[in-house]
């Protein structure tokens, strides 16, 4: 039986990218990526108030699918638009809240933070994403040449970057720096430090000066020191401002220190999210109390996965 065709849509975000392919490799479809673009006029309009039209977004190459995963707001209309006129029955599931009526997709794929409820909503604890088990334990030995020889276990601390809600200003780097440096200290522990695209140069920049050479440092993106680092770390810091990054590393079932940062606005979702996964006894906040904790691997992207299945072959 050949495989389904997949088209995903996305803004091209690394936490956008990392649901739609994590969710199309766990239904096992063959995929094509596309971001989307929507014309000038429309970029500020809220999905609502927008026609479902092609006018909306700059046209799309479009192979045959069967089937279109979505995620962000201006992915909606497009995938919508791209199912309404499509010459054959297509599935469309969108990942986060639509903002708009539930009905214009199959399956709606949100955290259970965002608090919306419907016949076809699947909820989901925190964010699903790319990662397996398979592809952690593959790159395990990848940052053996650039980690320090000695006796010292792995920390790991994971950067997001500045969004509306979250300050990278030195004051805050230096304060989760120093309360960081506090754990290694006690615990004799070898930092790893990690980017991602969203991580300001000087961020990394002042932890090459604060952490000095007896700790390792990736000043680039790269996706196998990501998951190396996931592999070999015995506890993960990650800062406070990425609900994916933190549901990526709950796949691993170890200790996951949030490092927190003032928020500049009223961020009651990431609350919500970050007391959920306090509930779940995954994540403790940077400077409480150490202690070694464990939980059940959170793997909920299988999960939404035989979900669908099940519900698409019962159709």
């Amino acid at each position: 039986m050949n495989k389904l065709k997949g088209i995903l849509l996305t803004q091209g975000m690394h936490g956008m990218i990392s649901q739609v392919e994590g969710l199309a490799k766990a239904l096992d479809i063959d995929f094509t990526h596309q971001t989307v673009e929507l014309n000038n006029f429309w970029k500020m309009i809220p999905p609502k108030l927008t026609p479902i039209s092609q006018s909306v977004y700059k046209k799309i190459d479009q192979p045959e699918f069967d089937v279109i995963i979505s995620c962000g707001r201006k992915s909606v209309i497009p995938s919508i638009h791209l199912k309404n006129n499509s010459k054959k029955k297509v599935i469309n599931i969108h990942i986060q809240d639509p903002k708009v009526n539930f009905n214009h997709f199959d399956f709606i794929v949100a955290p259970e933070h965002d608090s919306i409820k419907g016949q076809n909503v699947i909820s989901t604890k925190g964010a699903i994403h790319y990662l397996t088990d398979e592809e952690i334990i593959k790159n395990k030995d990848y940052l053996s040449s650039f980690i320090k020889k000695d006796h010292r276990k792995i920390c790991s601390l994971i950067l997001g970057g500045p969004t509306k809600y979250y300050d990278y200003s030195s004051e805050n780097m230096k304060n989760i720096f120093s309360i960081l440096n506090n754990l290694l200290k006690k615990n004799d522990l070898q930092l790893v430090i990690i980017p991602s695209m969203r991580t300001p140069k000087n961020s990394i920049d002042y932890a090459k000066k604060y952490f000095g050479e007896n700790h390792t440092i990736i000043d680039n993106i790269d996706k196998k020191a990501y998951l190396s680092a996931l592999s070999i770390s015995e506890s993960i810091v990650i800062t406070c401002d990425s609900s994916s990054m933190i549901s990526e590393a709950a796949l691993t079932g170890k200790p996951i220190y949030v490092a927190n940062i003032l928020p500049r606005k009223n961020d009651k979702r990431f609350q919500k999210f970050r007391n959920l996964f306090r509930e779940l006894n995954i994540i403790r906040n940077l400077g409480e109390e150490e202690e070694n904790w464990s939980y059940q691997k959170l793997d909920e992207t299988n999960r939404v996965a035989k979900i669908i299945k099940q519900k698409i072959n019962s159709k």
